[in-house]
């Protein structure tokens, strides 16, 4: 467990558009509470709550998203 958690973004950020990695679905008020966000090679993907469900165990399983 020697990664360090990743800086959550630049201060202003969660006023942006954030779009789901997987389904495309948009959140005009910044990442919202019930989104994942994945640090996968280096770049942080969110999903949306309906797909962060429906991956669930391949999220936990530390799996990237294209093997979902």
């Amino acid at each position: 467990m020697d990664q360090q958690t990743p800086h959550p973004g630049k201060p202003g950020a969660e006023t942006e558009t954030m779009v789901c990695s997987r389904c495309g679905k948009t959140s005009a008020e910044g990442a919202p509470p019930t989104w994942t966000c994945s640090m996968e090679n280096g770049r942080c993907l969110y999903f949306c709550d309906d797909c962060a469900r429906a991956n669930l165990r391949a999220i936990e399983g530390r799996l990237d998203s294209s093997w979902w």
